[in-house]
């Protein structure tokens, strides 16, 4: 019998239907997105550069950074997760490495995507693409790297915005060719383009919903009813936390004391609770 595996979970999940993945940065969010109810996770490339580095998304963390923070997440939380792998962090035998660090990382999966390096964050001008055949030769060497046939390998094209619509098309035609799993078309501009990419292109889709981008918000239901298989959220809870501390803090230097704000934080017992805490038990059950 096939020993099921994380990357087995989240194949299984799709086949179901559509998994809704909400973006976390570190593992004790991935902890809460677990608690909600979440069948999965995904681990925000953008997340994981601005709340730990304080650094914006234009691959400055490099791959032994995203493993480690990326690990942490997985070994958090029993649901799979799947990270954003940037460009591979190189060539070919880099991405095939890549591939090697993030399955010992116990990650399901990881999207790759089409940009040359430094990138930029797939939602604003100035993004450029490497040559299609590049591009496929980072997937095949993904696929041949890996130990588990159900790691899932997503190739993310940013095609939309530095080429066109069609061009997107073409080359995620392109990239399944060449052995991916899925496909990630960042920044597509409206309702009609998820909608006609879900039709030209048969495969796992996955929706990025991000805010304050180039895609219009659509709710998961639709998505699902157009075929998207993983509609990711990579950055909604970040921003909430930032927006509230950012008003804590303000609130903080006026008052002097943190009073007025005690119901709205998280308790001790909570977060112990969150974290499989009881500090009166001789060890910590979760150490391992």
């Amino acid at each position: 019998m096939t020993k099921e595996t994380r990357a087995s979970q989240i194949r299984e999940l799709i086949a179901k239907g559509t998994v809704m993945l909400p973006g976390v940065p570190n593992a004790a969010t991935a902890r809460q997105v677990e608690r909600a109810g979440f069948d999965a996770v995904y681990i925000s490339g953008a997340g994981m550069a601005n709340a730990t580095a304080g650094v914006p998304d234009i691959g400055l963390l490099t791959l032994t950074e995203v493993v480690q923070l990326a690990g942490y997440v997985a070994n958090a939380v029993a649901i799979p997760a799947i990270v954003d792998a940037d460009t591979g962090f190189g060539g070919a035998e880099n991405v095939a490495r890549t591939i090697c660090e993030m399955e010992k990382a116990g990650l399901a999966g990881c999207h790759i995507e089409d940009q040359e390096f430094p990138k930029r964050c797939g939602h604003l001008a100035g993004k450029s693409v490497v040559d299609v055949d590049e591009m496929t030769g980072r997937i095949k060497a993904a696929v041949n790297a890996r130990r588990d046939d159900h790691f899932m390998i997503i190739a993310r094209t940013d095609a939309r915005a530095f080429e066109d619509f069609d061009r997107a098309v073409r080359r995620s035609l392109r990239y399944l060719e060449a052995g991916a799993d899925g496909i990630f078309p960042e920044a597509l501009q409206s309702a009609d383009e998820f909608k006609a990419f879900a039709r030209e292109v048969k495969a796992p889709l996955l929706a990025n919903m991000t805010e304050f981008g180039k895609s219009p918000l659509i709710s998961f239901a639709e998505l699902a009813g157009l075929g998207y298989k993983m509609v990711i959220f990579p950055q909604s809870a970040f921003r909430v936390s930032m927006k509230t501390t950012e008003e804590f803090l303000r609130d903080l230097k006026k008052a002097g004391t943190q009073s007025d704000w005690i119901k709205k934080m998280q308790t001790r017992e909570q977060l112990y609770e969150l974290l499989d805490y009881d500090p009166t038990a001789e060890s910590w059950k979760s150490a391992c």
